[in-house]
This record gives structure tokens, sequence and C-alpha cells, in this order.
């Protein structure tokens, strides 16, 4: 019932949205500057009266950095944190802050982004979205007085029941929300409040704004195995294009944070630059489109050249210069973005992410129907591109081949999509689009205090034991003729493993045992090592940390035997778990984001301790 309650908030919400960002762009875009956007088949356009203006460069070239400048001081004078994109404030409040919003958040988010992307901003709108479903779930979990669990999943809910509402992918939208919180993992428990808020808030949003999917495509495209070898190489080219893009937006956010100027100047500065760009390349190459004075994609989202890169279009030429302006247009729409995301302004980089991925995709399959087969639909390249694009530098394959089927209104691109995006995740691994994204649940600070106690069962032996050459005792050996090995073994071995004559491990025998027996009465010679030894306890290198505390408990011992196969290589020794267990709770207060099969190496097994 609360993710209910949250999906029908987040649908009013998107609503308003939509309608705000709708009537700014109608305004601000049409009304004053004359210009006419680029829409996908699907984008709504506001109906009302307004006089008709001719196009005024001047305007769209002043038009974005006054509303950048706009969407700056709301931001920074009313909540800081709704500058930029979204996506990274909402994973970040999920992680580091118990799911807590500030209340005003949701409106101020509505509220920026409105003025940077009414104003033509170079983002989307689905980024800001989420961070509005996040903030309205975090609200309704603090009115109905919840706890800080249940009001992280009502943030992720909120998020799932955003995207869904504006984007119309309800089942790849509750994935998204999801799978976007780690770069190895899914917040799994929160998925079934996802799907409800998610499917809740589609659909208030259709029942409010009726309409097709946001993009047109083929009825169909027919799977052909023949053509994975090309969808392994689009993968290839878009994770190339996906590091250029990121490289981008940090080098453009490291470089404004370096202007001494006030912080919410900042996005009226990439306004500026973004509103020169994109009027030089209207005045100068529309007019050899046939788009005069409309734009082509440089401005807003570019779903409408993500959607001339799917079913053509009158103003992309023929053969290789079609591939060029596609390409061209990727290079364009990464620059704009960096303008407007770098600097500070609150728009999304989902929605930029899936035009250059179709832009790219296009570009590719224009190009393989040129030099393969003239049969290759470069739509099913566009598609495909979209979700290998967004979904390797967010790392959420799962829910982005998810989407781009929902789009396509059918699963004819599945396999394409999963040999294109498991390729990208590979490749893109050390890439990130979100900085705050821990690896898995065990490494987020939100999960810490509940699962502290499970962390050994996380680490396996052969990441701390020490793996050197160890002192073995045979079975039948007396006492008085191992003294001379024992006092040569090195410092830091305690136990002592015993073997029969096979050199299998049959017990073990305690250094404090075996000096106890040496200061006895009886003769040396009289006792073997089999009189003395402890069943044997051991462990494998593959054993979590955890069963190997408790084989120490069971046995008394401060030193394990590791096994691998019949062979003793190594031993544990309770230092190593400690230590173990003191880097990981380290790690997690840093709030890094490194493997646990990083942790520093044993030292050298000639040295002691």
């Amino acid at each position: 019932m609360h993710a209910l309650a949250v999906g029908l908030a987040v649908g009013a919400g998107a609503c308003l949205f939509y309608l705000l960002l709708s009537v700014a762009e109608r305004v601000l875009l049409e009304g004053l500057a004359g210009y006419q956007p680029l829409r996908s088949a699907g984008e709504h356009a506001m109906d009302f009266p307004m006089p008709h203006r001719a196009f005024s460069p001047w305007v769209l070239a002043v038009l974005p950095a006054l509303g950048g400048l706009a969407a700056g001081l709301v931001a920074h004078r009313l909540a800081h944190e709704t500058s930029g994109g979204g996506g990274d404030a909402y994973i970040d409040a999920f992680h580091r802050r118990g799911g807590i919003m500030r209340k005003r958040v949701a409106l101020v988010k509505i509220i920026a982004t409105s003025f940077t992307l009414g104003s033509g901003g170079s983002g989307g709108r689905e980024g800001p979205t989420m961070q509005v479903g996040a903030a309205i779930g975090a609200l309704v979990g603090r009115v109905i007085d919840v706890s800080a669990r249940e009001r992280r999943i009502l943030a992720v809910s909120g998020t799932a029941a955003g995207l869904s509402a504006i984007f119309g992918t309800p089942l790849g939208a509750a994935l998204f929300a999801t799978e976007v919180l780690y770069r190895d993992d899914f917040e799994s428990e929160a998925l079934i409040p996802a799907i409800l808020a998610s499917v809740t808030a589609h659909s208030v949003f259709v029942g409010v704004f009726p309409g097709a999917t946001l993009f047109a495509h083929a009825p169909g495209y027919p799977f052909q195995p023949s053509h994975l070898p090309l969808y392994a190489a689009l993968a290839v080219v878009v994770s190339a294009v996906a590091r250029v893009f990121v490289w981008c937006l940090k080098t453009a956010k490291r470089l404004f944070n370096r202007l001494a100027v006030p912080a919410w100047v900042r996005p009226g500065i990439g306004g500026a630059m973004l509103g020169i760009t994109a009027t030089g390349w209207i005045l100068l190459v529309n007019p050899h489109l046939e788009l005069a004075g409309r734009g082509i994609g440089i401005l807003g989202s570019g779903y409408g050249a993500a959607q001339g890169a799917i079913t053509g279009g009158t103003w992309i030429p023929g053969g290789w210069s079609g591939v060029g302006l596609l390409m061209l247009l990727v290079a364009m729409k990464i620059v704009a973005t960096s303008f407007t995301l770098g600097s500070g302004g609150s728009a999304g980089d989902f929605g930029p992410s899936l035009a250059i991925g179709g832009l790219v995709g296009g570009a590719f399959g224009r190009a393989a129907q040129l030099v393969v087969s003239p049969e290759i639909d470069p739509g099913a390249f566009a598609l495909v591109g979209m979700g290998t694009f967004y979904g390797g530098i967010a790392h959420t394959p799962v829910s982005s081949l998810v989407m781009v089927c929902e789009m396509a209104g059918t699963y004819d691109l599945l396999p394409s999509l999963m040999l294109s995006s498991g390729l990208a995740f590979v490749l893109l691994r050390r890439v990130s689009l979100y900085s705050s994204q821990p690896r898995s649940r065990f490494e987020s600070p939100a999960h810490a205090g509940e699962e502290s106690l499970d962390v050994l069962k996380r680490l396996r032996v052969d990441h701390v034991f020490r793996r050197a050459k160890v002192v073995t005792l045979p079975a039948n050996a007396a006492l008085a003729s191992v003294v001379d090995a024992v006092l040569a073994a090195p410092e830091w071995q305690d136990s002592f493993p015993v073997v029969d004559a096979d050199g299998v491990l049959r017990g073990v025998v305690a250094g404090d045992v075996l000096r106890s027996a040496m200061k006895e009465e009886t003769p040396l010679a009289l006792v073997i090592a089999a009189d003395v030894m402890l069943p044997a306890a051991q462990v494998t290198p593959l054993d979590d940390l955890h069963t190997a505390l408790e084989r120490f408990l069971e046995s008394g011992l401060r030193e394990l035997p590791v096994v691998e196969g019949d062979a003793i290589v190594g031993v544990l020794d309770e230092g190593h778990i400690t230590r173990a267990y003191h880097d990981y709770l380290g790690r997690l207060g840093e709030g890094t984001t490194e493997r646990m099969s990083a942790l520093p190496a044993p030292k050298d097994p000639t040295k002691s301790e």
C-alpha cells in the first residue's frame, strides 16, 4: 500500500513536471526564439494559441544562458543538491543518507529543470524525474513514519515511478531503479514495491497524457544470427564513444569548478556556450539539411535526432554522407551535454545518453548496410546502441535491454541486446557515469549495520592466508627426532601439521603442546607425534572466513593448515581474519568501492609478523 501511494504521488508529480516543462519550451523556445524542436514520434507538443514568431538566432543564443542562470540561482539558494542530473543524488541519498531528501527537493528540482530544459539546455527529463520521484518516496516514508530500511525502499519505488511515468517503460524502470544503485548488484528487496509504484505512476501519466511510445519503429526486427558479429563490433564502437562521453562530462565539470565565479553563475556560462554553439550549427548547417530555423537535437534531450537514426528522415542524406552526419551529431551532442551538465545545469544524463547511443548505432547500421548487406535495418542497430551505451556507463545492462524491448514493443532484439550489452558491461568496467555507485550491497553504508556480522562470509581464505612452505611432522616420528626441525621452523609457524607416509594430513600439533611435551620427564624417544596431535583441523583456499573462524573455535588452535587437494599449501592465522575484518569495515567507512580481492597481500612469509 505504501508503494501504491508513492506511485500515485509520483505520477501526479510527473504530470505537473511534464506540463511545466512543455509550457516552458513552448513559450521560451517556440514563442520567444521562433525555434522548432526536432521531436521524436511520441513526444507531446503543448497546443495552445500563441503568436507565430520568425526564428531569431540572437534570442536563441542568449536563452540557454538566461535559463541556466535562473536554474542555478534557484538550485543554489533553495536546494543545492538539485544541481546536475539527479541520478547521483538519488544513489547517494540511498546509500549515505538513509533515503532521506529534504522536503523541498522535489519542487525545487521541477522548477530548476524547467528553467534549464525549457530554455534549451542539453539534457533529459528522466534523470530529474528520478530525483523527484525519490524525494517524493522519501517524503511519503517520513509522513507515515517508517523505518530507515522501508524509507530507502520507498525512495527506490519513487525513482522507478518517476522514470516509468516519463519514459513509458514500467518494467524496465522498476529494474533500473534497483540496478543503478550498484555496479555489480541489485537492491532485490525493493523490486516488488518498485514494480507496483512503477505501473501505478505509468497508469496515472498515460491517463493524463495519452499517446504512443516515445519512438516510432519498424513493426518488428527479425533475429538474424549472422548479424551477431556486427552487434559485437557495435558494442566495441559504442564503448569507445561512451568512454569519451564520460571523460568529457568529468573534464567539463572539473574545468567549470575552477572558474572564479559563484557556483550559481556557472550554469549560465555553460548555457551561453551551448547557445552560441547550437545557434552556429542551426545557421550554418541546418539550411543544407532542409531544417532552416529548426532544431536537430543539439538542444534538449536529442530524441528527435535519435528518432531519425531509427526510422530515417528526409534531413539525413544517403550513403556515407549520412553516416558522417550522424557521427558529427554525436560529437556535437557530447559537447552540448558537457556544457549543460558540466556547469551544474539541472538536467538529466539519461536522455542524452540514449540519444548518443542511438546516433552511434544508427551510423553503424548505415555503414553496415553499405558494406555488408542492403537488407540490414539501421533502426535495429540504433535501438541496440541506445541500450548498450547507457547500460554500459550506468552499469545497468539488464534494465537497459528490457527498456529497449519495451520501447520497441517486441523482444526480437533481445539476443542482439544481450550480446552487445554484455560486451559493453565488460569493456566499461572501469568507467562509471555515477560516482556514488558502490560495487555491491556489502560495500554500501546503507547495509553496513545490517550485515556486518555477515562480513566474514563474503571473504575467502585465499584472500588472506599465508601461502608458504610449512614444516610438517611424520606421524610416527619420535619427538626427540623433530626437535631440530621445530627449532628451525619459521618464527611465524605456531602449529605443525602431522602427515602420514603419503603426505596426507592426519592431525595438528600445537606449538605450546609440543613445548610442554618436551618439558615433561617422559623420555622424548618414547613419544611420537601422533601421541600429542589434535584431530585434523583444516581449511581450503575456497572456504569463507566465517567457516575458518568456526574451525578455530572448535580446535582451539591459533593456526590452521590450508589444504589444496592433499597438499598443504600454507597456514591461516587468527590474525589474518582479524586484519581482513578490520580492513573491510575500514573500507566501508571510507565509502570506497574496491573489491576485497584487493586487500593487502600477506607479508613475506620469510619474515616475522
